[in-house]
C-alpha cells in the first residue's frame, strides 16, 4: 500500500508541475529507489555494489559515456595514480593495495592493468576502462541526462521522503534516496583584478610551441601547476610559480593529493638555478595589467608590496617605504596561467533545505562520517567529493580509497533500508589470531584507508566466540549498532596509521633513524603499520566527539602497536606474530596458543586446566568417534 501511495504522489506531482511523467515515454513513471548522479568512478562504482544487491536505481550522466571528466582532464593526458602490475604475489586483494585505478568487481579482467602498461597510465585508456566496466558489469547508467533542481520533499502521510530533480529537458525524476557522485570537478576561479588576462588550466593549449620562447606565471602550487609547468618548460624562457602556500611534496607527507614525484621537474630548474622559480604569494590580492607591449606585468604599485628600506636613506630619518627594486616578479610575463584546482559545484540544489553547504575550505560538500549529506537526511555521498571527512588525513578522495569507502557507504544504507546486517564472519576465537593476521598483511581496504575504514571484532559475552566485521567507518564506531545491525559485549578495533610525528612540510623524513625494527619500539614506528584497541564497552558519542589532540579514537583499556616492516610484511614469527598473541590473550584472559590433538591429549593428563584450543578438543571439537571409527581401532588393538 506504501508504494501504490508513493507512485501516485510521483505522478501528481509530475501532472502538477506539467511535465510528462516519464523520460523518453508518456505515461512511464520515472522513479527509482537510488539516484546516483555522476558516472564518473565513484558513481560506477556504487552502481556497481546497487546492482549486485538488486536494488532499484539509476545513474545518471550529462555527457555521452561514463568518466566524461577524464576525456578532459587532466589536461596533460597522465595519471598520477599508480599501476602497479606485478607485486610477486598472486593474492587479488593484496595486489589491489598497489593498484590505484581499478574499481571493485566480479570480473577479474576489469582491472586497469589489462588496459596500459604504463606506470601513470594515459587517461584515455582510463576512459576506455570505465566505460568497459559499465558494459560488461550491465550497468544501468542514463547517458547525456544532466540534473538539477534536486528538491528535497516529505514526509508524506506514510512517512516517506523523497527527492525529485530536472533533467534539461525539463522531464522530473524522483528517487527515495540521492547518492551524489558528481566528483570536484568545477574550475575555481579568482576574482581579483586583472583575472581576464590569465587563463586557466581548464582552457589550457596543449600545444607546445605556443610556448616557445616565452615567459610564463603559473598562479597555483598542486600537482595541475607543476603538470602544466613540466609540459612547457622545454619551450619557455622562464616559468615563475606562485602561491600562498608552500610546496608540500607527497613523499614528505604521505598524502597522495600533495605533489608527487611524476610532476616536480620545475624543483630542479629552480634549486639548481636555471631561470624557474618558485615563490610564496597571495594570488587573491594582486593586480594584473597589460603593459604597452602586450605583455601581462604585476601591478606592485600599492603599498602592501612595500617594505622599510633604509639604505634609500642617505639621512638618519624615518625609514622609507618603498617597494624593493629587485623585487622578485618585476618582470612583465607572456602569459599568465591559473592552476588553482576544483570544487564541487553546488548549483544542482533547489534551495538551502537540500544544499548540504560547504566545508570550511569550500571545496567539499559538508557530509557526516557515514557519507550522508550534513543536514539532508536521505542524501549521501560516494566518490571524491567525500574526501572532506579525510581530507590530507587518507586517501578518500582518490580511486584506491573512495571505492571503498562507497563500499562502506553500501553496507550501510544495506541495513538502514533493507535489514541487511553488515557482512561478517562468525568464528570460535582460536581463530581469531590468524583472521588478524591475514587481514592486516592482505587488505587494501584497511591499507588504503588508513585511519578512516576499520576492521572491527566483536567479542560475544561467552568469550568463546566473534563476529569479524571489515571497513567500518572509525568515526562511526559509537554508532556499529544502529549502521550494521551487529552488536557485542567486548571490541577490538584494528586500524592501520603512520606515526603522528614522522611527516609533514619540513620534516626531514629521510633521518637515519627515519624507521625501527625494534619490536620494544612499536609505538614510535613511523611508517604504516597496524594498530590494534582494545575495548570492553563500545566508544560513545560524546567521548568520539571530544577526543584528544591528533587522537583517532578514545583512551581504550589496551592498546597494540605491531612495529613497522620494510616489506609490509607482518609475519615474522617472534617481533609481529608473538607479541600480537600475547596482547589478545591478555586482553581476553585466553591462551591462543594452538596445539595437536596429542599435545591436548598429555596436557590433559598432566593439568588441571587446559589451553582454550584443548579445552575445545577435548569437549568433543574435534575429531567426532563414530562405530566406522571404534571399529577402525579396534582392528589395531587401539
Amino acid at each position: 500500500m506504501m508504494e501504490l501511495t508513493f507512485v501516485l504522489w510521483i505522478v501528481t506531482l509530475t501532472v502538477a508541475l506539467g511535465q510528462p511523467c516519464g523520460s523518453e515515454n508518456a505515461g512511464e513513471t520515472v522513479s527509482w529507489d537510488y539516484c546516483v548522479i555522476g558516472a564518473g568512478p565513484g558513481g560506477l562504482q556504487m552502481g556497481y555494489f546497487l546492482d549486485r544487491a538488486s536494488r532499484d536505481y539509476v545513474i545518471f550522466e550529462r555527457g555521452n559515456s561514463s568518466g566524461t571528466f577524464y576525456q578532459y582532464y587532466p589536461r596533460h593526458r597522465k595519471l598520477i595514480s599508480i599501476n602497479k602490475r606485478h607485486t610477486g604475489k598472486t593474492n587479488k586483494e593484496f595486489n589491489l593495495r598497489h593498484d590505484w585505478n581499478s574499481l571493485l568487481s566480479d570480473d577479474e579482467s576489469l582491472l586497469v592493468k589489462h588496459y596500459s602498461r604504463e606506470f601513470f597510465p594515459h587517461a584515455d585508456d582510463y576512459v576506455r576502462y570505465l566505460n568497459d566496466y559499465t558494459k560488461k558489469l550491465g550497468l544501468n547508467v542514463k547517458y547525456n541526462t544532466e540534473v538539477s533542481n534536486i528538491t528535497r520533499h516529505g514526509p508524506d502521510v506514510n512517512h516517506t521522503d523523497f527527492f525529485t530533480m530536472l533533467d534539461q529537458g525539463k522531464r522530473v525524476y524522483t528517487c527515495k534516496y540521492i547518492i551524489v557522485s558528481t566528483g570536484i570537478a568545477l574550475p575555481k576561479i579568482p576574482t581579483f583584478q586583472g583575472a581576464e588576462l590569465s587563463e586557466g588550466y581548464e582552457d589550457l593549449s596543449m600545444d607546445q610551441e605556443e610556448f616557445e620562447g616565452q615567459s610564463v606565471l603559473i598562479l597555483g602550487r598542486g600537482n595541475s601547476a607543476f603538470e602544466t609547468a613540466d609540459h612547457i618548460m622545454g619551450n619557455t624562457n622562464v616559468i615563475h610559480m606562485m602561491a600562498r602556500s608552500r610546496v608540500k611534496l607527497a613523499w614528505a607527507t604521505h598524502y597522495v593529493g600533495d605533489l608527487r614525484a611524476v610532476n616536480n621537474g620545475i624543483l630542479d630548474t629552480y634549486q639548481l638555478k636555471s631561470l624557474d622559480g618558485i615563490l610564496e604569494g597571495d594570488v587573491s590580492d594582486m593586480i594584473l595589467f597589460k603593459t604597452s607591449d602586450g605583455k601581462i606585468a604585476l601591478d606592485v604599485s600599492t603599498e602592501k608590496f612595500k617594505v622599510p628600506f633604509p639604505l634609500a636613506n642617505d639621512t638618519d630619518s624615518e625609514e622609507t617605504l618603498l617597494l624593493p627594486d629587485n623585487f622578485p616578479l618585476r618582470e612583465a610575463y607572456d602569459r599568465v596561467i591559473r592552476c588553482l584546482g576544483f570544487q564541487f559545484d553546488f548549483s544542482i540544489f533547489s534551495n538551502d533545505d537540500t544544499d548540504p553547504g560547504p566545508t570550511k575550505a569550500g571545496k567539499y560538500p559538508t557530509i557526516k562520517p557515514d557519507y550522508e549529506a550534513e543536514g539532508v537526511p536521505g542524501m549521501f555521498f560516494a566518490g571524491t567529493n567525500t574526501h572532506s571527512i579525510d581530507f590530507r588525513k587518507s586517501a578518500g578522495g582518490f580511486i584506491h580509497g573512495f571505492r571503498y569507502t562507497a563500499r562502506a557507504l553500501h553496507r550501510s544504507l544495506e541495513y538502514r533500508n533493507h535489514q541487511v546486517p553488515w557482512p561478517s564472519v562468525a568464528q570460535p576465537v582460536t581463530a581469531l589470531l590468524d583472521h588478524i593476521i591475514k587481514r592486516m598483511n592482505e587488505a587494501s581496504g584497511l591499507y588504503q584507508m588508513f585511519v578512516v575504514l576499520a576492521d572491527i571484532v566483536i567479542l560475544h559475552d561467552d568469550g568463546l566466540t566473534y563476529d569479524y566485521l571489515e571497513e567500518f567507518p572509525l568515526k562511526m564506531i559509537h554508532k556499529l549498532p544502529e549502521l550494521s545491525g551487529r552488536s557485542g559485549s567486548q571490541y577490538i578495533i584494528i586500524s592501520m596509521e603512520y606515526g603522528k610525528n614522522f611527516s609533514g612540510p619540513g620534516k626531514d623524513i629521510f633521518r637515519t633513524d627515519r624507521a625501527t625494527g625494534d619490536p620494544q619500539e612499536a609505538h614510535i614506528s613511523n611508517f604504516l603499520h597496524p594498530v590494534l584497541y582494545y575495548y570492553k564497552y563500545l566508544p560513545t558519542e560524546d567521548e568520539m566527539n571530544n577526543l584528544p589532540g591528533s587522537e583517532i579514537l578514545p583512551t581504550p583499556a589496551a592498546v597494540h602497536h605491531i612495529v613497522e616492516d620494510f616489506l609490509t610484511d607482518w609475519t615474522a614469527p617472534i617481533s609481529h606474530v608473538l607479541l600480537l598473541r600475547r596482547f589478545l590473550e591478555t586482553a581476553l584472559h585466553r591462551d591462543l596458543r594452538h596445539f595437536w590433538d596429542s599435545q591436548c591429549f598429555h596436557l590433559a593428563l598432566t593439568h588441571y586446566t587446559l589451553p582454550l584450543q584443548c579445552e575445545q578438543y577435548m569437549a568433543g571439537q574435534g575429531l567426532s568417534g563414530n562405530q566406522e571409527l571404534w571399529d577402525a581401532g579396534s582392528s589395531v588393538s587401539v
